[in-house]
Protein backbone atom coordinates (compact mmCIF):
# COMPACT_ATOMS: atom_id res chain seq x y z
CA UNK A 1 0.00 0.00 0.00
CA UNK A 2 1.50 3.30 -1.09
CA UNK A 3 1.57 6.41 1.04
CA UNK A 4 -1.60 8.49 1.11
CA UNK A 5 0.10 11.90 1.38
CA UNK A 6 2.64 13.61 -0.83
CA UNK A 7 6.21 14.25 0.25
CA UNK A 8 5.67 17.92 1.08
CA UNK A 9 2.77 17.21 3.43
CA UNK A 10 4.71 14.38 5.05
CA UNK A 11 7.70 16.67 5.57
CA UNK A 12 5.57 19.29 7.28
CA UNK A 13 3.92 16.63 9.42
CA UNK A 14 7.26 15.38 10.76
CA UNK A 15 8.53 18.90 11.43
CA UNK A 16 5.30 19.71 13.28
CA UNK A 17 5.56 16.50 15.34
CA UNK A 18 9.04 17.48 16.53
CA UNK A 19 8.40 21.19 17.07
CA UNK A 20 4.88 21.21 18.53
CA UNK A 21 5.83 19.71 21.94
CA UNK A 22 8.71 22.18 22.26
CA UNK A 23 6.45 25.14 21.47
CA UNK A 24 3.78 23.72 23.78
CA UNK A 25 6.37 23.44 26.56
CA UNK A 26 7.19 27.13 26.26
CA UNK A 27 3.49 28.06 26.08
CA UNK A 28 2.76 26.12 29.28
CA UNK A 29 4.90 28.61 31.20
CA UNK A 30 2.87 31.62 30.01
CA UNK A 31 0.54 33.33 32.54
CA UNK A 32 -2.38 31.41 31.03
CA UNK A 33 -2.20 28.70 28.36
CA UNK A 34 -3.64 30.24 25.17
CA UNK A 35 -7.22 29.35 24.30
CA UNK A 36 -7.88 27.03 27.25
CA UNK A 37 -10.04 27.50 30.32
CA UNK A 38 -10.80 25.41 33.36
CA UNK A 39 -12.20 25.60 36.87
CA UNK A 40 -8.80 26.92 37.92
CA UNK A 41 -5.39 27.74 36.50
CA UNK A 42 -4.04 24.27 37.30
CA UNK A 43 -6.80 22.54 35.37
CA UNK A 44 -6.26 24.88 32.44
CA UNK A 45 -2.56 24.11 32.13
CA UNK A 46 -3.16 20.35 32.52
CA UNK A 47 -5.76 20.61 29.76
CA UNK A 48 -3.11 22.37 27.68
CA UNK A 49 -0.86 19.34 28.14
CA UNK A 50 -3.62 16.97 27.00
CA UNK A 51 -4.38 19.17 23.99
CA UNK A 52 -0.79 19.43 22.78
CA UNK A 53 0.05 15.75 23.30
CA UNK A 54 -3.26 14.79 21.68
CA UNK A 55 -2.43 16.93 18.65
CA UNK A 56 1.02 15.33 18.41
CA UNK A 57 -0.58 11.88 18.56
CA UNK A 58 -3.01 12.75 15.75
CA UNK A 59 -0.16 14.10 13.63
CA UNK A 60 1.81 10.90 14.29
CA UNK A 61 -1.14 8.77 13.21
CA UNK A 62 -1.47 10.91 10.06
CA UNK A 63 2.26 10.43 9.39
CA UNK A 64 1.86 6.67 9.81
CA UNK A 65 -1.16 6.66 7.50
CA UNK A 66 0.77 8.58 4.85
CA UNK A 67 3.89 6.45 5.17
CA UNK A 68 4.69 4.45 2.02
CA UNK A 69 4.57 0.93 3.37
CA UNK A 70 5.64 -0.45 -0.01
CA UNK A 71 9.10 1.05 0.55
CA UNK A 72 9.72 1.25 4.33
CA UNK A 73 13.50 1.12 3.90
CA UNK A 74 13.48 4.55 2.23
CA UNK A 75 13.78 7.64 4.40
CA UNK A 76 10.50 9.49 4.06
CA UNK A 77 9.20 12.90 5.17
CA UNK A 78 12.77 14.18 4.92
CA UNK A 79 13.94 17.70 5.71
CA UNK A 80 17.57 18.55 5.01
CA UNK A 81 18.82 22.13 5.50
CA UNK A 82 22.21 23.51 6.45
CA UNK A 83 22.72 24.30 10.14
CA UNK A 84 26.45 24.69 10.92
CA UNK A 85 28.31 24.79 7.57
CA UNK A 86 31.76 24.80 9.18
CA UNK A 87 31.05 21.36 10.67
CA UNK A 88 28.93 20.17 7.75
CA UNK A 89 26.13 19.71 10.28
CA UNK A 90 22.59 19.82 8.92
CA UNK A 91 19.06 19.81 10.26
CA UNK A 92 18.22 16.47 8.72
CA UNK A 93 14.96 14.75 9.66
CA UNK A 94 13.29 11.64 8.30
CA UNK A 95 11.54 8.39 9.22
CA UNK A 96 11.73 4.83 7.97
CA UNK A 97 10.35 1.49 9.13
CA UNK A 98 12.69 1.45 12.12
CA UNK A 99 11.85 4.87 13.58
CA UNK A 100 8.15 5.23 12.67
CA UNK A 101 6.80 2.73 15.28
CA UNK A 102 8.88 4.40 18.01
CA UNK A 103 7.56 7.84 17.05
CA UNK A 104 3.95 6.67 17.31
CA UNK A 105 4.67 4.78 20.56
CA UNK A 106 6.20 7.93 22.11
CA UNK A 107 3.26 10.10 21.06
CA UNK A 108 0.75 7.56 22.42
CA UNK A 109 2.38 7.03 25.82
CA UNK A 110 2.95 10.76 26.37
CA UNK A 111 -0.70 11.51 25.58
CA UNK A 112 -1.85 8.82 28.02
CA UNK A 113 0.45 10.28 30.69
CA UNK A 114 -1.03 13.74 30.09
CA UNK A 115 -4.54 12.30 30.48
CA UNK A 116 -3.48 10.58 33.72
CA UNK A 117 -2.07 13.86 35.06
CA UNK A 118 -5.23 15.74 34.09
CA UNK A 119 -7.43 13.48 36.20
CA UNK A 120 -5.05 12.60 39.03
CA UNK A 121 -2.88 15.73 39.20
CA UNK A 122 0.86 16.01 38.44
CA UNK A 123 1.81 14.11 41.61
CA UNK A 124 -0.81 11.38 41.42
CA UNK A 125 1.63 8.78 42.66
CA UNK A 126 2.30 10.71 45.83
CA UNK A 127 -1.25 10.26 47.05
CA UNK A 128 -0.01 6.94 48.35
CA UNK A 129 1.85 8.66 51.15
CA UNK A 130 -1.42 9.02 52.94
CA UNK A 131 -1.06 12.65 53.97
CA UNK A 132 -3.84 15.10 53.32
CA UNK A 133 -1.50 17.48 51.57
CA UNK A 134 -0.29 14.79 49.22
CA UNK A 135 -3.79 13.66 48.45
CA UNK A 136 -4.91 17.19 47.73
CA UNK A 137 -2.00 17.77 45.41
CA UNK A 138 -2.53 14.43 43.68
CA UNK A 139 -6.16 15.26 43.03
CA UNK A 140 -5.26 18.58 41.51
CA UNK A 141 -7.05 20.57 44.18
CA UNK A 142 -7.01 24.33 43.53
CA UNK A 143 -6.47 24.79 47.27
CA UNK A 144 -3.02 23.15 47.15
CA UNK A 145 -0.32 25.71 47.76
CA UNK A 146 1.38 26.60 44.52
CA UNK A 147 -0.57 23.93 42.60
CA UNK A 148 -0.89 26.09 39.48
CA UNK A 149 2.86 26.71 39.37
CA UNK A 150 3.44 23.01 40.02
CA UNK A 151 1.18 22.09 37.09
CA UNK A 152 2.91 24.58 34.79
CA UNK A 153 6.30 23.12 35.56
CA UNK A 154 5.03 19.57 35.19
CA UNK A 155 3.37 20.14 31.80
CA UNK A 156 6.34 22.12 30.48
CA UNK A 157 8.73 19.31 31.46
CA UNK A 158 6.45 16.60 30.09
CA UNK A 159 6.24 18.34 26.70
CA UNK A 160 9.98 19.04 26.62
CA UNK A 161 10.59 15.37 27.35
CA UNK A 162 8.26 14.37 24.52
CA UNK A 163 9.91 16.79 22.09
CA UNK A 164 13.40 15.53 22.88
CA UNK A 165 12.37 11.89 22.55
CA UNK A 166 10.57 12.43 19.25
CA UNK A 167 13.56 14.36 17.91
CA UNK A 168 15.88 11.49 18.88
CA UNK A 169 13.90 9.12 16.67
CA UNK A 170 13.57 11.61 13.80
CA UNK A 171 16.99 13.30 13.40
CA UNK A 172 19.55 11.96 10.93
CA UNK A 173 22.62 13.92 12.00
CA UNK A 174 25.03 12.64 14.65
CA UNK A 175 25.36 15.96 16.48
CA UNK A 176 21.61 16.59 16.39
CA UNK A 177 21.07 13.06 17.67
CA UNK A 178 23.35 13.79 20.62
CA UNK A 179 21.55 17.07 21.41
CA UNK A 180 18.14 15.41 21.25
CA UNK A 181 19.42 12.47 23.28
CA UNK A 182 20.60 14.85 26.01
CA UNK A 183 17.46 17.02 25.94
CA UNK A 184 15.40 14.37 27.72
CA UNK A 185 17.73 14.10 30.72
CA UNK A 186 16.91 17.42 32.39
CA UNK A 187 13.09 17.11 32.30
CA UNK A 188 13.23 13.53 33.55
CA UNK A 189 15.57 14.60 36.37
CA UNK A 190 13.10 17.26 37.56
CA UNK A 191 10.06 15.00 37.13
CA UNK A 192 11.68 12.53 39.52
CA UNK A 193 13.19 15.09 41.92
CA UNK A 194 10.06 17.29 42.18
CA UNK A 195 7.13 14.89 41.81
CA UNK A 196 8.65 11.58 42.87
CA UNK A 197 8.14 9.68 46.09
CA UNK A 198 10.46 8.67 48.89
CA UNK A 199 14.15 8.86 47.98
CA UNK A 200 13.42 10.95 44.90
CA UNK A 201 16.37 13.34 45.23
CA UNK A 202 18.94 10.56 45.50
CA UNK A 203 17.31 8.66 42.64
CA UNK A 204 17.23 11.77 40.43
CA UNK A 205 20.91 12.53 41.07
CA UNK A 206 21.85 8.93 40.37
CA UNK A 207 19.91 9.03 37.11
CA UNK A 208 21.49 12.25 35.88
CA UNK A 209 25.04 11.34 36.87
CA UNK A 210 24.99 7.91 35.23
CA UNK A 211 23.42 9.14 32.01
CA UNK A 212 25.56 12.28 31.73
CA UNK A 213 28.79 10.36 32.25
CA UNK A 214 27.71 7.84 29.63
CA UNK A 215 26.80 10.65 27.26
CA UNK A 216 30.24 12.25 27.53
CA UNK A 217 31.84 9.02 26.37
CA UNK A 218 29.21 8.63 23.63
CA UNK A 219 29.92 12.14 22.30
CA UNK A 220 33.57 11.24 21.81
CA UNK A 221 32.56 8.20 19.78
CA UNK A 222 30.10 10.19 17.65
CA UNK A 223 32.72 12.84 16.93
CA UNK A 224 35.21 10.14 15.96
CA UNK A 225 32.74 8.59 13.51
CA UNK A 226 31.80 11.94 11.99
CA UNK A 227 35.34 13.27 11.63
CA UNK A 228 36.79 10.04 10.23
CA UNK A 229 33.78 9.46 8.01
CA UNK A 230 33.93 12.99 6.60
CA UNK A 231 30.35 13.88 7.53
CA UNK A 232 27.94 13.80 10.45
CA UNK A 233 25.04 12.80 8.20
CA UNK A 234 23.79 9.44 9.45
CA UNK A 235 22.29 8.40 6.11
CA UNK A 236 25.51 9.10 4.19
CA UNK A 237 27.59 7.29 6.82
CA UNK A 238 25.22 4.32 6.84
CA UNK A 239 25.27 4.11 3.03
CA UNK A 240 29.07 4.10 3.15
CA UNK A 241 28.74 1.14 5.58
CA UNK A 242 32.03 1.86 7.31
CA UNK A 243 34.20 1.54 4.18
CA UNK A 244 35.94 4.88 4.82
CA UNK A 245 36.52 4.21 8.54
CA UNK A 246 39.32 1.88 9.62
CA UNK A 247 38.72 -1.16 11.78
CA UNK A 248 40.52 0.24 14.83
CA UNK A 249 38.59 3.51 14.57
CA UNK A 250 35.31 1.60 14.28
CA UNK A 251 36.20 -0.50 17.30
CA UNK A 252 37.00 2.53 19.48
CA UNK A 253 33.93 4.41 18.25
CA UNK A 254 31.54 1.50 18.86
CA UNK A 255 32.98 1.00 22.32
CA UNK A 256 32.56 4.69 23.19
CA UNK A 257 29.12 5.09 21.63
CA UNK A 258 28.03 1.72 23.00
CA UNK A 259 28.85 2.66 26.60
CA UNK A 260 26.65 5.74 26.40
CA UNK A 261 23.82 3.81 24.76
CA UNK A 262 24.20 0.88 27.17
CA UNK A 263 23.71 3.17 30.19
CA UNK A 264 20.41 4.42 28.76
CA UNK A 265 19.25 0.93 27.64
CA UNK A 266 20.10 -0.11 30.52
CA UNK A 267 22.60 -2.94 30.12
CA UNK A 268 23.94 -4.93 33.06
CA UNK A 269 26.10 -3.88 34.95
CA UNK A 270 25.38 -0.23 34.02
CA UNK A 271 21.77 -0.55 35.13
CA UNK A 272 21.94 0.35 38.84
CA UNK A 273 20.37 3.80 38.36
CA UNK A 274 17.17 2.28 36.94
CA UNK A 275 15.53 0.57 39.97
CA UNK A 276 15.97 3.67 42.15
CA UNK A 277 14.67 5.98 39.41
CA UNK A 278 11.59 3.82 38.76
CA UNK A 279 10.81 3.34 42.44
CA UNK A 280 10.97 7.06 43.21
CA UNK A 281 9.43 8.40 39.99
CA UNK A 282 5.76 9.37 39.76
CA UNK A 283 3.56 7.06 37.71
CA UNK A 284 3.89 9.09 34.53
CA UNK A 285 7.66 9.31 34.96
CA UNK A 286 7.92 5.52 35.28
CA UNK A 287 5.72 4.97 32.23
CA UNK A 288 7.79 7.28 30.03
CA UNK A 289 11.11 6.09 31.42
CA UNK A 290 10.33 2.45 30.69
CA UNK A 291 8.13 2.98 27.66
CA UNK A 292 10.25 5.32 25.54
CA UNK A 293 13.49 6.54 27.17
CA UNK A 294 15.04 3.07 27.41
CA UNK A 295 14.31 2.62 23.68
CA UNK A 296 16.60 5.51 22.80
CA UNK A 297 19.65 3.43 23.71
CA UNK A 298 18.74 0.36 21.66
CA UNK A 299 17.59 2.57 18.78
CA UNK A 300 21.05 4.16 18.74
CA UNK A 301 22.67 0.74 18.35
CA UNK A 302 20.47 -0.05 15.32
CA UNK A 303 20.60 3.39 13.71
CA UNK A 304 24.26 4.27 14.33
CA UNK A 305 26.49 1.38 15.41
CA UNK A 306 25.19 -1.37 13.10
CA UNK A 307 25.31 0.44 9.74
CA UNK A 308 28.09 2.99 10.34
CA UNK A 309 30.66 0.78 12.09
CA UNK A 310 29.83 -2.83 11.11
CA UNK A 311 33.37 -4.15 11.60
CA UNK A 312 33.54 -2.71 15.11
CA UNK A 313 30.14 -4.24 15.93
CA UNK A 314 31.28 -7.62 14.58
CA UNK A 315 34.25 -7.61 16.96
CA UNK A 316 32.27 -6.49 20.01
CA UNK A 317 29.03 -8.42 19.32
CA UNK A 318 29.96 -11.51 21.41
CA UNK A 319 30.74 -9.30 24.41
CA UNK A 320 27.47 -7.39 23.94
CA UNK A 321 25.61 -10.70 23.81
CA UNK A 322 27.33 -11.93 26.98
CA UNK A 323 26.36 -8.81 28.89
CA UNK A 324 22.83 -9.09 27.48
CA UNK A 325 22.23 -12.64 28.72
CA UNK A 326 23.83 -11.78 32.06
CA UNK A 327 21.26 -9.00 32.34
CA UNK A 328 18.43 -11.38 31.46
CA UNK A 329 19.35 -13.80 34.23
CA UNK A 330 20.31 -11.11 36.75
CA UNK A 331 17.10 -9.15 36.23
CA UNK A 332 14.97 -12.28 36.56
CA UNK A 333 16.75 -13.48 39.71
CA UNK A 334 16.45 -10.03 41.27
CA UNK A 335 12.71 -10.08 40.53
CA UNK A 336 12.35 -13.55 42.05
CA UNK A 337 14.13 -12.36 45.18
CA UNK A 338 11.82 -9.34 45.46
CA UNK A 339 8.70 -11.40 44.78
CA UNK A 340 9.22 -14.01 47.48
CA UNK A 341 7.34 -13.72 50.76
CA UNK A 342 9.13 -11.80 53.50
CA UNK A 343 11.53 -10.01 51.13
CA UNK A 344 9.72 -6.69 51.48
CA UNK A 345 9.97 -6.06 47.74
CA UNK A 346 8.44 -2.99 46.11
CA UNK A 347 6.26 -3.79 43.09
CA UNK A 348 7.58 -0.81 41.11
CA UNK A 349 11.15 -1.86 41.83
CA UNK A 350 10.38 -5.39 40.70
CA UNK A 351 9.05 -4.16 37.35
CA UNK A 352 12.14 -1.97 37.00
CA UNK A 353 14.38 -5.01 37.39
CA UNK A 354 12.20 -6.87 34.90
CA UNK A 355 13.07 -4.16 32.36
CA UNK A 356 16.76 -5.05 32.76
CA UNK A 357 15.90 -8.58 31.69
CA UNK A 358 13.59 -7.61 28.84
CA UNK A 359 16.03 -5.10 27.41
CA UNK A 360 18.65 -7.84 27.61
CA UNK A 361 16.66 -9.68 24.93
CA UNK A 362 16.72 -6.55 22.79
CA UNK A 363 20.51 -6.28 23.11
CA UNK A 364 20.94 -9.99 22.36
CA UNK A 365 18.91 -9.61 19.17
CA UNK A 366 21.09 -6.69 18.07
CA UNK A 367 24.26 -8.64 18.91
CA UNK A 368 23.32 -11.44 16.50
CA UNK A 369 23.83 -8.99 13.60
CA UNK A 370 21.14 -10.87 11.65
CA UNK A 371 17.88 -9.53 10.18
CA UNK A 372 15.95 -12.03 12.31
CA UNK A 373 17.63 -10.97 15.55
CA UNK A 374 17.48 -7.23 14.87
CA UNK A 375 13.82 -7.44 13.83
CA UNK A 376 13.16 -9.32 17.06
CA UNK A 377 14.94 -6.59 19.00
CA UNK A 378 12.85 -3.85 17.39
CA UNK A 379 9.64 -5.82 17.96
CA UNK A 380 10.59 -6.41 21.60
CA UNK A 381 11.29 -2.68 21.94
CA UNK A 382 7.74 -1.77 20.96
CA UNK A 383 6.18 -4.64 22.92
CA UNK A 384 8.09 -3.68 26.08
CA UNK A 385 6.92 -0.08 25.72
CA UNK A 386 3.27 -1.13 25.50
CA UNK A 387 3.33 -3.81 28.20
CA UNK A 388 5.60 -2.15 30.76
CA UNK A 389 3.84 1.17 30.26
CA UNK A 390 0.59 -0.60 31.12
CA UNK A 391 2.20 -2.32 34.11
CA UNK A 392 3.40 0.95 35.60
CA UNK A 393 -0.02 2.53 35.12
CA UNK A 394 -1.58 -0.44 36.92
CA UNK A 395 0.96 -0.45 39.75
CA UNK A 396 0.36 3.28 40.21
CA UNK A 397 -3.36 2.57 40.54
CA UNK A 398 -2.74 -0.22 43.05
CA UNK A 399 -0.41 2.01 45.08
CA UNK A 400 -2.97 4.80 45.10
CA UNK A 401 -5.73 2.51 46.35
CA UNK A 402 -3.78 0.57 48.98
CA UNK A 403 -1.37 3.32 49.96
CA UNK A 404 1.63 1.06 49.29
CA UNK A 405 3.43 -0.92 46.60
CA UNK A 406 5.13 -3.23 49.11
CA UNK A 407 4.44 -6.81 48.03
CA UNK A 408 4.28 -8.22 51.55
CA UNK A 409 1.76 -5.59 52.63
CA UNK A 410 -0.31 -6.04 49.46
CA UNK A 411 -0.35 -9.82 49.87
CA UNK A 412 -1.14 -9.58 53.58
CA UNK A 413 -4.14 -7.25 53.40
CA UNK A 414 -7.08 -9.06 55.02
CA UNK A 415 -9.78 -9.50 52.38
CA UNK A 416 -7.91 -7.08 50.15
CA UNK A 417 -6.81 -9.26 47.23
CA UNK A 418 -7.45 -7.53 43.93
CA UNK A 419 -9.62 -10.27 42.44
CA UNK A 420 -12.06 -9.83 45.33
CA UNK A 421 -12.07 -6.04 45.75
CA UNK A 422 -11.29 -4.82 42.22
CA UNK A 423 -11.71 -7.68 39.74
CA UNK A 424 -11.20 -5.51 36.64
CA UNK A 425 -7.99 -4.03 38.02
CA UNK A 426 -6.81 -7.49 39.06
CA UNK A 427 -7.67 -8.92 35.64
CA UNK A 428 -5.74 -6.16 33.87
CA UNK A 429 -2.72 -6.71 36.10
CA UNK A 430 -2.80 -10.45 35.36
CA UNK A 431 -3.15 -9.72 31.64
CA UNK A 432 -0.14 -7.38 31.65
CA UNK A 433 1.89 -9.94 33.62
CA UNK A 434 1.23 -12.82 31.21
CA UNK A 435 1.93 -10.49 28.27
CA UNK A 436 5.25 -9.55 29.89
CA UNK A 437 6.26 -13.19 30.37
CA UNK A 438 5.84 -13.76 26.62
CA UNK A 439 2.56 -15.69 26.35
CA UNK A 440 2.00 -16.71 22.69
CA UNK A 441 -0.66 -14.57 21.06
CA UNK A 442 0.43 -11.40 22.86
CA UNK A 443 3.04 -8.83 21.88
CA UNK A 444 5.72 -9.99 24.32
CA UNK A 445 6.10 -13.36 22.59
CA UNK A 446 7.43 -12.45 19.15
CA UNK A 447 10.37 -10.26 20.08
CA UNK A 448 11.86 -12.85 22.42
CA UNK A 449 11.21 -15.71 19.99
CA UNK A 450 12.84 -13.92 17.05
CA UNK A 451 15.79 -12.98 19.23
CA UNK A 452 16.33 -16.63 20.15
CA UNK A 453 16.06 -17.63 16.48
CA UNK A 454 18.66 -15.00 15.62
CA UNK A 455 21.02 -16.31 18.30
CA UNK A 456 20.52 -19.86 17.00
CA UNK A 457 22.12 -18.85 13.69
CA UNK A 458 24.13 -15.62 14.17
CA UNK A 459 25.81 -13.61 11.43
CA UNK A 460 28.82 -14.94 9.57
CA UNK A 461 31.99 -14.25 11.49
CA UNK A 462 30.41 -14.84 14.90
CA UNK A 463 30.97 -18.00 16.91
CA UNK A 464 27.87 -20.14 16.61
CA UNK A 465 28.72 -22.36 19.64
CA UNK A 466 29.03 -19.23 21.80
CA UNK A 467 25.69 -17.88 20.59
CA UNK A 468 24.04 -21.25 21.15
CA UNK A 469 25.12 -20.93 24.77
CA UNK A 470 23.75 -17.39 24.87
CA UNK A 471 20.48 -18.64 23.37
CA UNK A 472 20.18 -21.39 25.98
CA UNK A 473 20.83 -19.00 28.87
CA UNK A 474 18.29 -16.52 27.46
CA UNK A 475 15.71 -19.29 27.07
CA UNK A 476 16.28 -20.22 30.73
CA UNK A 477 15.67 -16.55 31.52
CA UNK A 478 12.18 -16.80 29.99
CA UNK A 479 11.36 -19.53 32.54
CA UNK A 480 12.57 -17.32 35.39
CA UNK A 481 10.46 -14.47 34.01
CA UNK A 482 7.36 -16.64 34.04
CA UNK A 483 8.14 -17.76 37.59
CA UNK A 484 8.39 -14.33 39.20
CA UNK A 485 5.46 -12.82 37.30
CA UNK A 486 3.16 -15.69 38.27
CA UNK A 487 4.27 -15.29 41.90
CA UNK A 488 3.40 -11.58 41.70
CA UNK A 489 -0.04 -12.30 40.23
CA UNK A 490 -0.76 -14.92 42.90
CA UNK A 491 0.31 -12.68 45.78
CA UNK A 492 -1.22 -9.38 44.65
CA UNK A 493 -4.35 -10.60 42.88
CA UNK A 494 -5.18 -13.57 45.13
CA UNK A 495 -3.42 -12.66 48.37
CA UNK A 496 -1.44 -14.99 50.60
CA UNK A 497 -1.52 -13.21 53.94
CA UNK A 498 -3.01 -14.71 57.11
CA UNK A 499 -6.59 -14.01 58.07
CA UNK A 500 -6.96 -10.94 60.19
CA UNK A 501 -3.99 -9.20 58.59
CA UNK A 502 -3.72 -5.53 57.79
CA UNK A 503 -7.14 -4.03 57.08
CA UNK A 504 -8.02 -3.18 53.49
CA UNK A 505 -9.00 0.42 52.68
CA UNK A 506 -12.61 1.19 53.55
CA UNK A 507 -13.20 3.03 50.27
CA UNK A 508 -11.94 1.06 47.31
CA UNK A 509 -12.85 1.63 43.67
CA UNK A 510 -12.29 -0.58 40.69
CA UNK A 511 -11.08 0.77 37.34
CA UNK A 512 -12.30 4.34 36.84
CA UNK A 513 -13.61 5.70 33.57
CA UNK A 514 -10.53 7.72 32.68
CA UNK A 515 -8.28 4.80 33.61
CA UNK A 516 -10.25 2.48 31.35
CA UNK A 517 -9.96 4.98 28.49
CA UNK A 518 -6.20 5.41 29.03
CA UNK A 519 -5.34 1.73 29.42
CA UNK A 520 -7.56 0.27 26.68
CA UNK A 521 -5.28 1.36 23.77
CA UNK A 522 -2.32 -0.40 25.40
CA UNK A 523 -4.33 -3.59 25.92
CA UNK A 524 -5.70 -3.57 22.36
CA UNK A 525 -2.30 -2.91 20.79
CA UNK A 526 -0.70 -5.66 22.91
CA UNK A 527 -3.26 -8.14 21.55
CA UNK A 528 -3.09 -6.89 17.96
CA UNK A 529 0.72 -6.96 17.87
CA UNK A 530 0.62 -10.51 19.22
CA UNK A 531 -1.95 -11.76 16.72
CA UNK A 532 -0.70 -9.85 13.65
CA UNK A 533 3.06 -9.39 14.07
CA UNK A 534 3.46 -9.00 10.32
CA UNK A 535 2.08 -5.47 10.51
CA UNK A 536 5.10 -4.30 12.51
CA UNK A 537 7.63 -6.69 10.97
CA UNK A 538 6.55 -5.57 7.51
CA UNK A 539 7.78 -2.09 8.42
CA UNK A 540 11.01 -3.03 10.15
CA UNK A 541 12.33 -5.92 8.04
CA UNK A 542 13.10 -4.06 4.78
CA UNK A 543 14.67 -1.20 6.73
CA UNK A 544 16.79 -3.62 8.79
CA UNK A 545 17.92 -5.47 5.64
CA UNK A 546 19.06 -2.16 4.16
CA UNK A 547 20.82 -1.00 7.34
CA UNK A 548 22.76 -4.26 7.61
CA UNK A 549 23.85 -4.30 3.98
CA UNK A 550 24.42 -0.68 2.99
CA UNK A 551 22.51 1.95 4.91
CA UNK A 552 19.19 3.69 4.43
CA UNK A 553 18.29 5.07 1.03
Amino acid sequence: MSGLLNDTVMRYLLVAIVLLPLLGSAAALLPAPPGLKGRGPEQAVLRHGVTVTGAVLLLSIALAAGFDRDDPARMQATTDVSWIPALDTRIHLGVDGVSLPLLVLTALLTFLCAVHAYYRGPAGARASSGSAASAAEAAGSPDSAGSAHSAKGYVALLLLLEGGTLATFAVLDLLLFFLAFETVLIPMYFLIARWGGEGRERAAWKFILYTLLGSVVMLLGLLLLGLRGGTFDMVALATDNGSSIGHTTQLIAVLAVGIGLAVKTPMWPLHSWLPDAHTAAPTTGSVLLAGVLLKMGTYGFVRIALPIAPDGMLTLAPYLAAFAVAGIVYGSLACLALARSGAGGDLKRLIAYSSVGHMGFVLLGIATLTPTGVNGALFANVAHGLITGLLFFLVGAVKERYGTADLDRLAGVSGGALYGRAPRLGGLLAFAAVASLGLPGLAGFWGEMLTLFGAFRPAEGLSRPAFLVFMSVAAFGTLLTAAYLLVVVRRVCMGDGPDGGEAAPAVFTDVRGHEFAAWTPLVVLTVLAGLWPAVLLGLTDPAVQTLLTGGSR
